[in-house]
Parts: structure tokens; sequence; C-alpha cells
């Protein structure tokens, strides 16, 4: 089996992600968008609101400052390239991936929450009626088809009304799908056909087995070389199905079958047109959601990263902070920071800064320093505070402040 080392499997991912590349030094438009639309194929949505959500870091990470409203636009307006449904999670997707998504809507693959499957067996004809508002009013929210009834509020959650279920019933079978999100983030509702370009609307359903080849051709491509594993995490797709279309993509030739390094054990499959490039200059700091971090085994595998989430971990137990943010420069990640834009006081609040061990932290810290600042003049805040939090926290206060005078 053909080898790569675990610096060139570093480089390949940094470069297949789009992290390689110098960002635009112009005003970034559609067609920046639309590449990297092309190349990660969704971004993963998630309502938290800390910095800024996390389907608009992607592009910053990549692109660097840039109007939202361009994205906005993008998964909101025709001409769409962005439509949302169920990727690796919640996501704006490709638009042109939508044909290989449809066999998500279909019974024996479809996913949903007990409560939703529950609601829309016990009420077939409110699922009718839902449908029929959404039909004859759309585009429009839950809010505006809300009928009287009780809500239960004594569990924590959602506490979704009926209709709002409902319509997540309707939005996961392609019933129904998200024309756009308005100020308050909900989901506004229409028909697929009045909201999906024509050209994806009308192109033929694949068969499952089908659609899964697409997705993990996809999903190599976006990540250049990675396990059975990753491949199918990308888009969530069972190894049932992914393990034969791995198995099709090796026979054309399309994944390589490679060793890392002197690991002997399951490989891992490099995409046929991946740059493996002899260096890589990225500077990024990227969300938690971001695709560059889905899968968290990948990351310790390839660059000796352990990074978990804490949103969930009550306070007292968290070791780096509530919404963490990973440092990439060049190809190793040097940094984790946990990040707070603090829009009363008007500056990005760094309150925890920890370093990687085996990099040099004044270089880390001048980087960093220059990369929180890009961000907070895209957030519109006017500075960068940094509290004593962390081994980096000293160092990296030293930077911003030396940035400042």
């Amino acid at each position: 089996m053909e080898s790569i080392t675990p610096g060139q499997a570093r480089r390949v991912a940094v470069a297949a992600q789009g992290l390689a590349v110098p960002r635009p030094g112009r005003p970034v438009g559609m067609r920046d968008l639309t590449a990297t639309v092309g190349r990660l194929g969704q971004f993963q949505i998630d309502s938290v609101n800390v910095v800024q959500r996390a389907h608009y870091l992607p592009l910053f990470s990549r692109l660097g400052p840039y109007d939202p409203a361009l994205l906005d636009r993008a998964a909101g307006t025709a001409p769409r390239r962005l439509f949302e449904y169920w990727g690796h999670a919640a996501s704006f997707l490709d638009v042109s991936l939508q044909p290989l998504l449809r066999f998500r809507m279909e019974p024996a693959h479809r996913e949903v929450w007990a409560n939703v499957g529950r609601i829309a067996g016990e009420q077939p004809d409110l699922v009718r009626k839902v449908y029929e508002e959404v039909a004859a009013r759309g585009p429009v929210s839950a809010r505006q088809l809300e009928v009287e009834e009780v809500r239960d509020r004594s569990s924590w959650g959602w506490n979704w009304s009926a209709v709002k279920t409902v319509l997540e019933w309707l939005f996961t079978c392609g019933e129904v799908t998200a024309a756009c999100r308005n100020s308050s983030f909900e989901r506004i509702y229409d028909l697929p056909e009045r909201v999906l370009p024509r050209a994806v609307w009308e192109q033929p359903t694949p068969t499952p087995a089908e659609a899964v080849r697409g997705l993990v051709a996809r999903a190599a491509r976006a990540l250049g070389v990675a396990s059975e594993r990753s491949l199918a995490d990308y888009f969530r797709t069972s190894l049932t199905l992914t393990r034969p279309a791995i198995r099709e993509l090796v026979e054309e030739g399309l994944l390589r079958p490679v060793q890392l390094g002197r690991e002997i054990g399951r490989p891992l499959y490099l995409w046929h047109e991946a740059r493996v490039p002899r260096r890589v200059r990225a500077r990024a700091l990227l969300s938690p959601f971001d695709s560059m971090v889905f899968e968290r085994e990948r990351l310790h595998q390839l660059f000796g990263f352990f990074y978990r989430i804490e949103i969930y971990v009550p306070a007292e137990r968290r070791v780096h902070g509530y919404y963490v943010y990973p440092f990439l420069l060049g190809d190793a990640f040097v940094a984790r920071v946990d990040l707070k834009a603090d829009r009363a006081a008007g500056v990005l609040r760094v309150n925890a800064a920890f370093a990687e061990p085996g990099h040099d932290v004044l270089e880390v810290a001048t980087e960093l320093a220059d990369e929180l600042a890009l961000m907070a003049g895209w957030l519109g805040l006017s500075g960068v505070q940094v509290l004593p939090r962390g081994d980096l926290a000293a160092p990296l206060e030293h930077a911003v402040s030396r940035r400042v005078a």
C-alpha cells in the first residue's frame, strides 16, 4: 500500500479545506462564496451566537472579512447556491447536493425525533392542514400558522408547538423546505418546487446507494485524506452504505488507499485530485462546527490535537471554556481560545487562551493577536480584550497591547 507521511497528510487536509490559499486581497463576492461552497459542500448551522452564528464562520476563516448578507442571499434568494437540510447536522448545503439527499426523506432512511414522528402519526389531519396552509400562504413561519393550544413547558427542551413539530416533520420528509431564515433565525417554510432551482428540482432521484456514493465522493474531495469513519461522518452516511461506496470509488481510481507513516491498520483514503503541498501558510480561527474539525478522532490522528466542545459541560468542569476556537497556524493546531463578542463593551473578549505544546509561544501569540484583531473588525468591535486565564493569556495580552500601540 502507498504510504503518506503525517506531515503530508496534515498539509493535504488543510489544503483540501481551502485553508492553505491566501485570502483575497479585495472585497469578497458571490464567486468566492460559490467556490467555497463547492469545496466544502456545507456550512453547519448552530443557533449559539456567542461570537457569531456558526454558519457564518467558515467563510471568514477562509476568506477573511466579508459581508454576512452574502451568505443570507445565497441561502434565501434566487438564484440559490445553498439550501437547508440535514447534512453533517442541520446545515446550509450546496444546492447541487439536494438530489443526493432525497433518500433521507424516504421512510427507510428517515431519522426524526420521537416526538416529531409521534405527532405526525397521531394527528394526520393536522399534517394535511399545515401542508395545505404552507401551499396556500408560503413562504410562512411556524408562528404565523400557530393555533390555540396548551403547551407543555414542564421539561427542558425546545417545547415546540404542534404546528412547529408538524412543520419539522414535513421538512424532514421533503414536503416543505426552508425558504429563508427571518431576523429571529426562525425557518420560513415553503414548497420545495417554489424554492429550489428548476434544474435541481427536476433532476431524477438517485438510488440510496448512488446517492451515498456521490456524498462520499464529495466528502473525500472536501477532506483530502480521510478514514472510512471520517468519510461517513462528513454527511452522516451509514457505514452500511458508505463501505460499498468507498470500494467503488477505489476501484474507479477516485480514492487511493494509503498508509499513514508506519502505522499498520485500517487505511486512510486519499482523494485522487488532492494537492500535496510542500508547505501551507494557513492562519485561521475555526468555529467548533467548522468542517475542518467535524471528526475529532481525525484531528487527533492527523494533528495530535485533542479537542472537545464544552458547551454542554457544567461550568465548573470545563477545561478550556464554553465556546472554544482552535487556532490553526501552518499545518498545526497551535492554540485554542474561548471567545465572546461582548457587544455592549464593543470588544472581542478572550475569556481563556491555551497554547499547544511544542510551538514557539511568542510567534503563536503574535499571529493569534493579528487574527483576533481581524475577527474583531469583521464583527464591528473596536478591539480585543484578553482575560488572565490559560498559559497563553499573558503573552497574548502582551501581543495584543503591542499591536494596538
